[in-house]
């Protein structure tokens, strides 16, 4: 994730303990007592505990945890469904916790729409009507709710369905409509709650797709809630993960992989197969020689020879990459009297963005065997990658 991108929302120090004096079980907990200690001694349950972290504009971010980790209470806390105990959650420098009934309303109206896991359609509303609901309820005049549902209908893949009623859909077609709805609302956060849990596992799995290709196109900042593992692996830019209502890690993915913060993180993530998430990044390797396009055959030959390699990448002054250098291809520009190697380069080569499967570079290699390029989306070089290290990395994900 770039940390440079504008930051959505806040979430700074939160606690939320359930009971009739939160004071005291926060005192507790601050004197080092953790959540049944204090259950113990109160009666109350403390259902977060100082919880941090930021969302980006256009992030999906996952949180995660096991079932009484205190996941589906953050989610309700971020638009005040639940009120916090302690700390604060900012979006776009509105405070939540500090906000009167009606901003509130106009917070939540602007900013959060949700999407639950068991779909919560209007079994007497057509598809079109559930899809118009927020709309409706907004007072939206009838032709531009008509309008404006229809293209997230569409959005969703469900032209054609618009008559149609729920009993009539299939588990994940329901799910599409709840989405639907929730993009016709055109806030700016969307909230997912568990939103595939119920759908069998390969409808599910067809959602998480789908959800991924809408990320992709509107780039709608998604905070999404789920206890799997895999899930949260398949769709999140990041994810949070919880247990006892308190924050173990926060990562990508490949982060929360390759860099367990303790032993339950890498309990908790036995079994998973680590070489379907792991990226060119995890196996990328600093360039330990470049050439200028404006060099003369000799100076590259000389970096060849120093760096005991038989090609080398060529860039321009800012590390846009503009071909590739054989030793064979110099020597011959050497023979011609060449005053330059630009008319010896070779694009016969592959280029990878960082965040590229690993298990999809082993085959991208050629019969030359040349050093993988990895670029930026501005086609700088970044890095390689060579074979042995692709071959390595997925012998060590086997292990894990």
């Amino acid at each position: 994730m770039d940390e440079t991108r504008n930051v959505k929302i806040q979430v700074k120090g939160v606690s939320k303990v359930f009971g009739k004096n939160p004071k005291s079980a926060l005192e507790l907990r601050d004197q080092g007592l953790k959540r049944p200690e204090i259950l113990e001694k109160t009666g109350q349950t403390l259902g977060l505990s100082n919880i941090s972290f930021d969302v980006y504009e256009g992030e999906l971010l996952v949180i995660m945890g096991l079932s009484g980790s205190g996941k589906s209470t953050l989610i309700r806390c971020l638009n005040r469904l639940i009120d916090i105990s302690d700390g604060d959650i900012i979006i776009d420098d509105e405070h939540i916790p500090s906000l009167s009934v009606k901003e509130l309303l106009e917070c939540r109206r602007r900013h959060f729409s949700m999407v639950f896991q068991n779909f919560a359609l209007f079994p007497h509303k057509t598809v079109l009507q559930n899809a118009q609901f927020g709309l409706e309820i907004r007072g939206i005049a009838p032709a531009e709710r008509d309008k404006t549902a229809r293209e997230a209908l569409t959005q969703v893949g469900l032209d054609g369905w618009e008559d149609a009623y729920p009993n009539q859909l299939s588990g994940g077609m329901q799910q599409r409509v709840g989405l639907a709805r929730a993009l016709a609302n055109d806030a700016s956060v969307l909230l997912m709650d568990e939103a595939f849990s119920a759908l069998d596992p390969l409808i599910r799995k067809e959602m998480q797709e789908e959800l991924l290709q809408l990320q992709s196109r509107m780039q709608k900042t998604t905070v999404f809630i789920t206890h799997d593992l895999d899930e949260a692996l398949n769709i999140g830019d990041r994810i949070v993960l919880l247990k006892d209502g308190e924050v173990v890690q926060i990562g990508t993915p490949e982060q929360i992989l390759t860099q367990p913060a303790d032993d339950y993180v890498r309990r908790f993530i036995e079994g998973v197969d680590r070489s379907r998430i792991l990226t060119a990044e995890s196996a990328m390797r600093p360039v330990r020689t470049t050439a200028r396009n404006g060099d003369g055959p000799r100076t590259a030959l000389h970096r060849m020879r120093e760096n005991s390699v038989d090609s080398i990448y060529v860039t321009d002054r800012d590390r846009h990459l503009q071909g590739l250098l054989e030793a064979e291809e110099a020597s011959r520009a050497v023979d011609a009297g060449a005053d330059t190697i630009s008319d010896y380069l070779t694009q016969d080569f592959r280029t990878v963005t960082r965040d590229e499967p690993l298990q999809n570079l082993f085959a991208m290699f050629s019969e030359k065997s040349f050093p993988i390029a990895v670029v930026d989306d501005e086609k700088r070089l970044l890095g390689v990658v060579v074979k042995g290290a692709v071959l390595d990395e997925l012998a060590r994900a086997g292990d894990q």
